[in-house]
């Protein structure tokens, strides 16, 4: 099975379209976009089998039409909770999503970025859409602050060994917060020395592991003791939602702010 990771919405939403295919046979995780997928499935001689979206946000849903006129046949997965037409097969937590006889998914319900929000998973890979991010994840829109919590901490139980497959490419900017909040954090300084990002080239593979997450990623780790005695100190409740609101506000108000914008990611981690 190979994974391609599409750049779509340049500029804008910087997404990533998940392009899995074997054999001739391929299937699109949340395409924001159509002409990059039909540009990569004709290049490569590929038949989409299907789509799986993750929620209903437009830059996840609108390259759908595009792709069923030129492939009719393909079966379009989605959330139950989302209104979308083009959706034939409305999955939620403890469904199984079997794309072929070698490639299935279990699905999990994410709430909390939006209220409809779903994840697809097995051994070997997440797609999470914009539940979470490589070292961070989603602003809070339709859903709550409790789901987004919970989503999180059910996440966090996949096996550290899970290939990690997010829709968008905020790399950077969430390695500057999370070395803000937690430099004491060996792993993740290594993993700002090892970050490369090339984007908007193809990107092949996992972008990340849930270990790796789970080591690095300051969403991940709001209730550990060294983050958490930060939010406690910035008025935080001893729960974890509120705990998971302070940190997700904390990265609004510098996202709003543009001060990531200024902070180089490497003079941080080596003043």
């Amino acid at each position: 099975m190979k994974i391609i990771g599409i750049p779509a919405l340049v500029g804008s939403y910087d997404n990533y379209i998940w392009v899995l295919h074997q054999g001739r046979n391929a299937w699109v995780v949340d395409p924001g976009q159509s002409a990059q997928v039909l540009d990569y499935l004709r290049q490569h001689d590929l038949s989409l089998q299907g789509i799986l979206i993750t929620h209903f946000h437009h830059d996840h849903v609108n390259g759908i039409a595009d792709l069923k006129a030129d492939f009719p046949d393909c079966v379009v997965y989605g959330p139950e909770k989302t209104d979308n037409a083009f959706i034939q097969n409305r999955v939620k937590q403890g469904d199984t999503v079997r794309l072929n006889s070698e490639l299935e998914f279990k699905v999990l319900d994410t709430p909390g970025h939006t209220d409809d929000h779903i994840a697809y998973y097995n051994a070997d890979m997440l797609f999470c859409g914009d539940t979470l991010f490589t070292a961070g994840c989603g602003r809070k829109f339709t859903g709550t602050f409790v789901q987004f919590a919970e989503s999180i901490l059910k996440l966090r139980e996949l096996d550290d060994r899970t290939g990690f497959y997010c829709a968008h490419e905020y790399t950077v900017s969430n390695l500057k917060f999370a070395y803000l909040v937690e430099p004491e954090n060996a792993d993740l300084k290594q993993r700002i020395l090892n970050t490369h990002i090339r984007y908007p080239e193809l990107h092949d593979g996992a972008q990340s592991t849930m270990g790796e997450e789970k080591a690095t990623n300051p969403f991940m780790r709001f209730d550990t003791p060294v983050i958490k005695a930060k939010l406690l100190a910035r008025g935080a409740e001893d729960n974890a939602e509120s705990l998971f609101k302070t940190l997700r506000l904390w990265k609004d108000e510098l996202d709003q702010s543009g001060e990531l914008d200024n902070i180089d990611l490497m003079s941080m981690v080596n003043p």
